[in-house]
């Protein structure tokens, strides 16, 4: 089973937000308010560039 899980940093309700989870070929990345929509799949590298870069 894939556990989901947004930032602490975003608002109380599920529908304005990223989530992210550990996939067995490196993060998925989902618009909360669309879960059974497209997921973006990174490796782990890419997927600490973007957080670095958004960091920024």
């Amino acid at each position: 089973m894939t556990t989901w899980r947004k930032s602490s940093h975003s608002g109380t309700t599920q529908s304005d937000c990223v989530e992210v989870a550990a996939l067995p070929d490196g993060v998925g990345v989902r618009d909360s308010k669309n879960p059974h929509g497209p997921t973006l799949l990174l490796d782990r590298s890419a997927f600490r560039t973007l957080v670095t870069d958004l960091k920024r």
